[in-house]
C-alpha cells in the first residue's frame, strides 16, 4: 500500500513538472512570436511596387518599397500581410483602421501629417509632366484650354492642381497610373503629372510617353500609419531603415531600380494574346474564381434578404411593408461603389472593428442585389391571383401556411427568370468591388496590364472570360425556364 502511494506521488510530481515545463515553453514561444501586420500597397506604381507574374510580391525584383519592407521585416523580426488596393483606398483604409500601415510610395505632405504619422523618409521624389511621345506639347503654357490627367490623392495630383489656375487647363482624375498613362497616349488627355522615378521606369518598360519638364516639388517618400496608432510598427520600421541605410543596403535597393538594372521588358512573344494567357493563366483563373465565389455567395445571401423583404412587402398592416419599401429604396438608390466604400472604409470607424475585404464585398452585394431581389419577389407573390389567397384562407389555412403552401409555389414560377438574370447582374457587379481592392477578374486585369502595358489585349481576354461565363448562365436560364413550363 505504501509502495503504491509512493508511485502515485512520483507520478503526480512528474505530471506537474511536465505541465510546468510546457507552460514555460508556451510562454517563451508566445513572447518571442513575431507580430504580423497588415500593410497596404498598390499594383501600378512602379518602380515602388512591381508584382511578379503570379500576382505576388515574393520575387527578387518587386520594387523599391517591397524590397525595403522585406529587408526591414527581416531585421526587426516581424511578419506582414499585404493588402493590394488603389492609393485613395489605402489612405482611407489606414484612417479607418482596416490596415496597420501603407507602403506605396507615399509622399510626406503637411496635409497628410494631420492624419498620418510617417517614418523616416527613405527617398526624395520630384513631380514631372509627361505627354504622348508624338505630342508637340513642350511646356505648361501649351496646356491652356486642354485636359490633364491626374491620379487622385497623389502628390502628382496636388502639383497639377496647384498649376491649374495659372495655366488654365482642365483636370480628369484616375485611380491608377496605367489607365492614366493610356488615356494620355490615346488622346483622351494631353498630359499627366506623376513621380519622376515612376514615369522614368514606365517609359523604360514601353510606356509610350515622354517627360518634358524637370523634376519639381521634391518631396520625401515614407512609410505611413494612422496618427497616434501602431507606434510599435513605426518604431520597428525606423530602426530597420536606419540599419539598412547604415549598411548600404538601402542605396543598393534604390539604385537597382533607378539605374535600369531591374527593367522587366517582356519579349514580343510574351505580349501576344496567347503569350499573355500563358504567362498569366494562374492569375486569370484566380481572379475568375474570386468573381464566381463572390457572385455565388453574394446571390445566396441576397436571395435570403430579398425573400425576407418580399414577404414583408406583402404582409398585412403598414409597418412591415413600409420597412421593406424603405430598405429597398435606400439600397437600390445608393451607387454600389459608394456602398462598398461605406462598408469597408466607413463602418469600421463606427463599430470599432475591422471588416475583412471579402466580407465587405459580400455585404455590399447582399444589400445591393438583395434590394432588387426583394422588389421582384414582392411582385412575384402579387402576380398570383387574389382568388388563390381567398381559397386558401377559406379552407382554414393560416396566413403563413397559405403563403408557403399555395402562393409561393405559384409565385416562384414568375420569379425564376428574374433570379437568373439577377445572378448575371451580380456576376458583372463584382467588378465594382475592384475599387476597394478585391482581387476579382477586373482588378486582376488591371494588375496584369500594370506589368506589360498591353491594355487592349488584356481587356479583350477579360471580356471573353466574362462573356463565356455569362453565356453559360444564359443557357442555364433558358433551360430552367423550359423545365418550369413543363
Amino acid at each position: 500500500m505504501e509502495q503504491h502511494t509512493r508511485r502515485k506521488k512520483w507520478l503526480w510530481l512528474l505530471v506537474t513538472a511536465t505541465c510546468a515545463l510546457g507552460f514555460l515553453y508556451f510562454n517563451q514561444q508566445t513572447a518571442h512570436a513575431e507580430p504580423t501586420y497588415t500593410i497596404g500597397t498598390g499594383t501600378t506604381f512602379e518602380p515602388y511596387e512591381i508584382e511578379s507574374k503570379d500576382g505576388s510580391y515574393d520575387g527578387k525584383n518587386n520594387g523599391i518599397d517591397m524590397d525595403i519592407l522585406k529587408a526591414i521585416a527581416k531585421k526587426e523580426h516581424f511578419k506582414y500581410k499585404l493588402k493590394v488596393m488603389g492609393f485613395n483606398a489605402q489612405l482611407q483604409a489606414v484612417q479607418a483602421g482596416q490596415i496597420d500601415g501603407m507602403m506605396a510610395g507615399v509622399s510626406v505632405t503637411d496635409a497628410r501629417k494631420a492624419t498620418f504619422d510617417f517614418s523616416t523618409p527613405y527617398y526624395n521624389a520630384g513631380e514631372v509632366m509627361a505627354v504622348d511621345k508624338n505630342s508637340k506639347i513642350k511646356s505648361f503654357k501649351d496646356l491652356k484650354g486642354k485636359t490633364v490627367a491626374l491620379k487622385a490623392g497623389t502628390t502628382g495630383a496636388i502639383y497639377g492642381e496647384s498649376l491649374q489656375k495659372k495655366y488654365d487647363f482642365k483636370i480628369k482624375y484616375f485611380n491608377d497610373s496605367n489607365t492614366m498613362w493610356n488615356d494620355v497616349h490615346n488622346g483622351g488627355t494631353v498630359a499627366t503629372f506623376d513621380d519622376g522615378p515612376v514615369l522614368e521606369y514606365g517609359i523604360l518598360n514601353g510606356v509610350p510617353l515622354k517627360i518634358v519638364t524637370k523634376p519639381a516639388k521634391t518631396t520625401p517618400v515614407a512609410f505611413a500609419v494612422k496618427k497616434g496608432e501602431n507606434q510599435e510598427l513605426l518604431h520597428k520600421f525606423n530602426a530597420g531603415l536606419a540599419s539598412i541605410k547604415k549598411s548600404g543596403e538601402l542605396k543598393q535597393i534604390i539604385n537597382k531600380y533607378l539605374n535600369g538594372n531591374a527593367v522587366k521588358t517582356d519579349t514580343a512573344s510574351q505580349r501576344t494574346i496567347m503569350g499573355l494567357i500563358k504567362n498569366n493563366k494562374g492569375t486569370l483563373l484566380s481572379g475568375l474564381w474570386m468573381t464566381i465565389e463572390l457572385a455565388v455567395l453574394g446571390i445566396i445571401c441576397a436571395t435570403v434578404l430579398g425573400v425576407i423583404l418580399g414577404v414583408m412587402g406583402i404582409s398585412d398592416g403598414k409597418a412591415l411593408p413600409w420597412t421593406a419599401s424603405t430598405i429597398t429604396y435606400i439600397f437600390r438608390g445608393l451607387p454600389m461603389m459608394v456602398l462598398a466604400f461605406f462598408i469597408y472604409i466607413g463602418m469600421p470607424d463606427v463599430i470599432g472593428q475591422k471588416i475583412p475585404l471579402f466580407t465587405a464585398g459580400i455585404i455590399t452585394l447582399t444589400l445591393n442585389e438583395g434590394a432588387y431581389i426583394g422588389a421582384f419577389v414582392k411582385g412575384g407573390f402579387k402576380a398570383v391571383d387574389r382568388e388563390q389567397w381567398e381559397a386558401a384562407r377559406s379552407l382554414g389555412l393560416p396566413y403563413n401556411r397559405a403563403l408557403w403552401k399555395v402562393i409561393a409555389p405559384q409565385g416562384i414560377k414568375f420569379m425564376i427568370p428574374s433570379f437568373i438574370n439577377q445572378f448575371i447582374i451580380t456576376l458583372k457587379d463584382t467588378s465594382i468591388l475592384s475599387a476597394i481592392g478585391v482581387m476579382e477578374l477586373t482588378e486582376t486585369g488591371t494588375v496584369i496590364i500594370s506589368k506589360n502595358m498591353e491594355g487592349f489585349k488584356v481587356w479583350a481576354i477579360i471580356a471573353v472570360m466574362y462573356l463565356v461565363v455569362i453565356t453559360l448562365l444564359t443557357w442555364l436560364s433558358n433551360y430552367v425556364q423550359k423545365r418550369m413550363r413543363v
